[in-house]
């Protein structure tokens, strides 16, 4: 399947061609019925010889072009409306039957905020003419009118208020939100790309009168709770709580995107660390629901730990260095009157293991090594609280720890 994508070089374009190619290159296995030949792009630049064979070799043809902010209200028209009819009559010149999807706009409905919209009359103009050359001759047209788009790659300051606070914010920019209670539908580039490729297998969703095509998941947000969001985004490498991004909300497609604009000095930053004579303890993330991640460095032949909780529990992963573990649950063991027994468990970074420290089994981790470190990856499933530590320190051996 040979595939045309005019306008190529803006941003969902970008985000569409970078994909295709995955698919054609075979890195994306996830749509195995789609089998991608030629990729053929159009834009700014070239050349009506560069469109004429396009339109003869295309097998789909995804028209994305269009103008969004012209320093003159008439290149709508030129943009929108006249590119749209130079494409399809291109297409119909060169005896080409394929389908071909149109990129057009929420604005189109010229209702609400948008009536009056020049870009918006542009939009419905281009639609008026795919659906008479869809009716006329007979071909497929797939006709979205896409809401507010987000993702990476987005231009700010240009059509995308989301692209222009992830940039403002990440970059410490001033901003202003002139109403934080405005709602916007939003729609993420990879579900749109998703949408696209649906499209591409001839599964795309269409409105019930079958008109219009559409993208199934939008998010209605208003501009206050975006900027909120974008705050807890921002003070993440200080406070080290990492935002609730559940699967396939809002907020995990907005964290991305706001990552995608990070200075390269805010790629890398820094942690606490807890530094002694045994080696260093360091947090690395927390979770409001979901506990905390550490990182705990003991020095050779060092022993750490000698505790226990009463709720807590914790798992270990030793990622390197030897090392040994060991639980003891406290107290007496009725049926035999003495204490429990100790149970060890040898680690090492060769070959990783998860251990989890159960509660109420007092517990330690000791560096069998004299002369490299043990490093511990550890989960706790709650943030350690100085006002209620539920830590207690007791031996595992009673007859005395290091």
């Amino acid at each position: 399947m040979n595939i045309l994508v005019t306008g190529s070089n803006g941003f969902v374009g970008r985000n569409l061609v970078h994909n295709l190619e995955e698919i054609r290159d075979g890195k994306n296995r996830t749509r195995p019925d789609i089998s991608i030949g030629e990729i053929m792009t159009y834009d700014i630049g070239s050349t009506q010889d560069e469109l004429e064979y396009a339109c003869k070799r295309a097998d789909f043809v995804f028209n994305l072009a269009g103008v969004n902010r012209p320093k003159d209200p008439a290149e709508f028209q030129t943009g929108n409306t006249g590119f749209a009819k130079t494409l399809l009559d291109t297409l119909e010149r060169s005896g080409n039957h394929c389908p071909v999807m149109l990129s057009s706009s929420s604005q189109a409905t010229l209702t609400g905020r948008f009536a009056g919209s020049e870009y918006g009359k542009s939009k419905l103009a281009a639609e008026e003419l795919f659906f008479e050359y869809g009716s006329r001759t007979g071909v497929k047209v797939l006709v979205y009118r896409f809401p507010n788009l987000f993702g990476k790659w987005c231009r700010p300051h240009y059509n995308s208020a989301v692209a222009t606070f992830c940039n403002a914010i990440a970059n410490d920019e001033e901003y202003t939100v002139n109403d934080p209670s405005t709602d916007l539908e939003l729609l993420y580039i990879d579900d749109l790309v998703e949408e696209m490729f649906d499209a591409l297998e001839g599964k795309e969703h269409r409105t019930e009168d079958g008109k219009y095509c559409y993208v199934p998941t939008t998010y209605h947000v208003t501009l206050g709770e975006i900027v909120n969001l974008l705050k807890q985004f921002e003070d993440m490498p200080k406070s080290l709580f990492m935002p609730e991004i559940p699967d396939g909300s809002f907020a995990k497609k907005l964290y991305s995107t706001y990552l995608s604009y990070l200075p390269e000095s805010k790629m890398v930053y820094s942690f606490k660390s807890n530094i002694d004579e045994r080696g260093n303890f360091t947090e690395l993330i927390r979770t409001h629901k979901c506990g905390q991640f550490s990182i705990n460095v003991a020095n050779p032949g060092i022993t750490r730990g000698l505790h226990w909780h009463n709720s807590k529990w914790e798992i270990f992963i030793v990622v390197a260095g030897h090392g040994l573990i060991r639980q003891r649950r406290i107290g007496i063991d009725p049926d035999t009157g003495k204490e429990y027994p100790i149970i060890e468990f040898e680690v090492s970074g060769e070959d990783m293991k998860a251990v989890q420290m159960l509660p109420g089994y007092t517990h330690s981790i000791t560096n069998l090594s004299d002369t490299d470190n043990l490093v511990t990856v550890m989960w706790a499933n709650e943030m350690f609280d100085k006002d209620h530590p539920d830590t207690f320190h007791e031996p595992v051996d009673i007859k005395g720890d290091l």
